[in-house]
């Protein structure tokens, strides 16, 4: 799959469906965590910005892009952009796969192994 491009109408689409899709999937593993009690991570939702908390009191946000057709990763360790390229959200700098680097970021912030 192509990166999403604001030209196209129905690339709009693709990325709100695309993103939607993600925040859900985030939203969902961190409630089965939670029914698991494996961490106790709160996710609260408004709109395209999903705000993670954490027992230690730190926070991470994924947050849309809309106008850039990116998704937004605010962590301790720093902020990351992503676009959504051959099937995947990459990193626009590095291309490391937006999963990995959430999972890297909520194991360091949880003090406990996590995956996305």
């Amino acid at each position: 799959m192509s990166p999403v491009t604001a030209s196209d109408p129905s690339s709009e689409a693709q990325y709100h469906a695309l993103a939607s899709t993600l925040l859900a999937r985030i939203e969902a593993q961190v409630d089965r965590w939670l029914q698991d009690d494996v961490v106790d991570i709160d996710a609260a939702r408004t709109g395209g910005l999903l705000e993670l908390s954490f027992p230690n009191g730190s926070k991470i946000v994924v947050n849309t892009q809309p106008p850039l057709h990116e998704i937004w990763l605010a962590a301790r360790s720093g902020g990351f952009h992503y676009r959504h390229v051959g099937g995947q959200w990459r990193d626009t700098k590095t291309g490391e796969d937006f999963v990995a680097t959430l999972s890297r970021c909520a194991s360091e912030q949880a003090a406990h192994p996590l995956s996305f």
